[in-house]
């Protein structure tokens, strides 16, 4: 008989009891699907009086990580207890014992990614870790295998299934960012504390994942410029939907050449922010650069990112070969995430994961991919809100300022004040593409005009 794969799974919150429940209820298929059996030899919890959603036997059951990596027949170590301290301890521990490793801790990858596959290297070991990003979205897998024989060129992606679902219920049914999110706490979307899924720290960790697969970048999250929907006015919604636009919290890659949606240009005296010449700042075959972005942006309603509603992840995958590419599905959840750590476990079962492994060089100290380009240098169009006073001039102002920094403007919205007297008014202008940098030079003088009540309200546009 095929000697079983051992597997011990060290966490068994959420996703471990998912992964517990499938490999102890569904054993004769996953044994067909790896050619060999799926062997739960431990499981470290915290707390084993605790209820889960699978009865496990007792002698399977630890609160030792090390008896788990002393047991034997274990060749891998599935983490699933999340964090960046422990965790990292016992991913380094199980790879120096000869253990292959599979984890769905985006922020440990994102943070130690390094260290990891350096050790994992060292020690002729795998790492797996589908699960990391958008559930049981198979992008890993796509981006590493699917798509190898392309140079992806631009990633846009949905990767936080609770900022969705908020900013969906506020488009939709014109809830507060306040009642939405209460909603999604209720229903189990967001957390107590929902930080890192609002500000987009969560989709930064996952972004830096995808653009090393992607691009070789060894991006810390720290260093990808991220705005989250926390500060998000239900105003700039509506004012975004009377534009055709639909608000998304993106998490963005584009190679050098391209800059949002392919527009290309560079700034000279007789540009007027709209030029098609190249932009050789960020031109990728010389400088292999790629910009990160984490942020709310405005997509036509009839872009398929902005037709992904609820807690759904999804993500375009621009490729130079197969062109554009979507994958979409659950980005959370128990059996989704479940669903993707066993895949993993078939994988290093039958052979494959290994073989990619190697092949890939991930977050490898040798392997130079490409650089961070500065995000001032990222050309976009932007949509612009402004609280002004209803007052002849105002405008004059603004649009003066803009075009001191080449931006040339597309289209302006400007409502009629409620009441007469009533201050301030909004001021909603839509520019064309121009660089970032100029963008931002021109707001930090627009808000010290004394007709503008307030910061600035500023976002991309995906167009």
């Amino acid at each position: 008989m095929t000697e079983p794969l051992g597997i011990a799974l060290v966490g068994c919150g959420t996703v471990g009891g998912g992964v517990a429940k499938i490999l102890l209820e569904h054993g004769d298929r996953l044994a067909r699907r790896a050619g060999r059996p799926l062997a739960l030899r431990k499981v470290v919890v915290r707390d084993p009086a605790k209820s889960r959603p699978v009865a496990l036997p007792p002698d399977l059951v630890t609160t030792d990580p090390r008896a788990a990596l002393a047991t034997p027949g274990v060749d891998v170590v599935v983490e699933l207890i999340g964090g960046t301290t422990l965790a990292r301890q016992v991913v380094l521990t199980a790879l120096a014992a000869g253990k292959h490793v599979v984890t769905a801790n985006k922020a440990l990858l994102a943070e130690a990614g390094t260290e990891i596959f350096e050790a994992a290297r060292q020690a002729d070991r795998t790492v797996c870790f589908e699960a990391a990003v958008a559930g049981g979205v198979p992008i890993i897998r796509a981006l590493g295998e699917s798509l190898a024989a392309n140079q992806v060129t631009a990633i846009q992606g949905i990767l936080n299934g609770t900022s969705n679902f908020i900013l969906t219920a506020m488009t939709e049914r014109g809830m507060t960012y306040a009642a939405a999110l209460a909603e999604a706490q209720r229903l189990g979307y967001a957390e107590a504390d929902p930080t890192l899924d609002v500000d987009g720290s969560d989709a930064a960790h996952k972004l830096a994942i995808l653009a090393q697969i992607a691009f070789g970048v060894a991006a810390r999250p720290h260093e990808i410029e991220r705005y989250g929907i926390d500060t998000l006015d239900a105003m700039d919604i509506r004012f975004a939907d009377e534009l055709g636009y639909t608000i998304k919290l993106l998490a963005e890659a584009w190679v050098g050449e391209e800059t949002r949606n392919g527009e290309r240009g560079t700034r000279n005296d007789k540009d007027n922010g709209s030029s098609s010449a190249p932009n050789s700042a960020l031109r990728a075959p010389r400088s292999q650069t790629v910009a990160l972005h984490v942020a709310p942006v405005l997509l036509r309603h009839t872009a398929l990112l902005a037709q992904v509603r609820g807690a759904y992840n999804a993500i375009a995958v621009h490729g130079d070969l197969a062109g554009e590419t979507l994958y979409q599905g659950p980005g959370a959840g128990m059996m989704p995430t479940a669903s993707a750590v066993v895949a993993d476990l078939i994988d290093l079962a039958v052979g494959r994961a290994q073989r990619t492994f190697a092949a890939a060089k991930l977050w490898s100290r040798e392997h130079k991919g490409f650089t961070v380009a500065p995000a001032e240098r990222v050309r976009s169009r932007f949509y612009l809100r402004l609280l002004v006073a209803d007052r002849p001039g105002v405008l004059a102002d603004v649009t003066r300022i803009l075009a001191d920094e080449r931006i040339s403007i597309s289209s302006v919205v400007q409502h009629e004040a409620a009441e007469v007297g009533t201050e301030p008014v909004p001021l909603v202008i839509v520019t064309h593409y121009a660089e970032t940098g100029w963008f931002r030079a021109a707001i930090g003088k627009i808000n010290q005009l004394s007709a503008v009540a307030g910061p600035a309200v500023f976002y991309s546009m995906g167009d």
